[in-house]
């Protein structure tokens, strides 16, 4: 796994390029053993990662709301 600052910035990921990130981080910080700094810089990226995919979704559910609204009956 890159270090987070060889990485994208987060808030440049779609969803599903930041959920893949996310599940790939989580399972190197299972798998591997990390110093201290490097698990708390892959814990930071996971944190920033988990809250962009929140609000991807909370902004996708707004966006139906609003289809729903505007929709014809």
């Amino acid at each position: 796994m890159s270090t987070p600052s060889d990485l994208p910035p987060v808030e440049t990921l779609t969803y599903e390029q930041a959920l893949a990130e996310l599940e790939d981080l989580v399972a190197a910080l299972e798998a591997e053993h990390q110093t201290l700094t490097e698990a708390l810089a892959l814990y930071a990226r996971g944190q920033a990662l988990a809250q962009h995919c929140a609000a991807l979704l909370d902004q996708a559910e707004l966006n139906l709301r609003d289809a729903f609204v505007k929709a014809p009956v």
